[in-house]
């Protein structure tokens, strides 16, 4: 889930080199999601057929999917993405870690309860770089993000119930991403016709290989739904806010700063608290 959580943070960080306009972003986020696609036929055959128990979840998460890009576009055309990013996924944890234990009955005990907590608010601690920029912070970017990390935990709930009824995860993930890429796809197409995949070759090949990253990293979630409570693989799956920060201070020399290692040791903590 680790290396899950470093290829997720990879391809935001390629999201975040796309920069604005708003069109350049969803023009990325096209390209991403058509990779999904064709990534998930090209999956498909190697894999038996998920079982019927399924469907009902497939068509829910690839709804639910279109929602959380089409949110998280929104969100990132109204506020930064030091921001927004962790605001979505440090959110989404706390939310699937309350409807894990209370409607799907998940006992993670009270170490991993903790570790959970401290993973959901390092996350969210982190884009608040110490208090200092919540005032500053859009209310329909606040709104965005809040929903991003609704859709997040819905589409995390229902694919969790949907692989374990499926009996098949791999064979689960590949459907999903066939049907919310071609979801989304076919969204855009209608919204703004063929204006909505004609743009740069350069856009097609850093969101193809964001799409490649995506698909790799919720496989791995994916089949994780089937081994462990909901709640400790979706709390795992948010350390790559920790993980986009190490890639932002080593690679793209960005500023760490005080409050960044501080929310930064509060996800270290919560992951070696896992181990506990």
């Amino acid at each position: 889930m680790l290396g899950a959580a470093l290829m997720h943070a990879s391809w935001n960080a390629l999201a975040k080199g796309r920069g604005e306009p708003r069109g350049d972003r969803l023009s990325f986020m096209t390209a991403l999601t058509s990779a999904e696609c064709v990534m998930g036929l090209c999956l498909l055959p190697f894999f038996p057929a998920p079982g019927a128990a399924a469907l009902p979840y497939l068509v829910a998460s690839s709804v639910l999917h279109v929602g959380y890009v089409l949110f998280l576009t929104e969100a990132y055309a109204h506020g930064d993405l030091a921001q927004i990013y962790p605001i979505a996924r440090g959110a989404a944890p706390l939310m699937v870690a309350v409807v894990g234990m209370t409607l799907l009955h998940e006992d993670v005990g009270a170490t991993k309860a903790l570790a959970i907590l401290c993973i959901g608010l390092g996350v969210i601690a982190m884009s608040l770089r110490g208090g200092a920029d919540l005032g500053r912070l859009p209310p329909r970017a606040l709104f965005y993000a809040l929903g991003t990390a609704g859709f997040t935990a819905a589409y995390t709930i229902v694919d969790a119930l949907g692989a374990r009824a499926s009996g098949a995860a791999s064979a689960y993930t590949a459907a999903m991403f066939v049907l919310s890429g071609a979801g989304f796809v076919g969204l855009n197409l209608a919204r703004r016709g063929v204006r909505a995949l004609a743009f740069e070759p350069a856009v097609w090949r850093s969101g193809a290989m964001a799409g490649v990253l995506s698909v790799l990293a919720y496989w791995v979630a994916v089949w994780a739904f089937t081994q462990a409570p909901v709640a400790l693989v979706s709390a795992l799956r948010e350390t790559s806010v920790l993980m986009a920060m190490l890639i932002g201070v080593f690679v793209l020399r960005e500023p760490g700063g005080r409050w960044r290692w501080i929310a930064g040791g509060l996800i270290a903590g919560g992951v070696a608290l896992m181990r506990a």
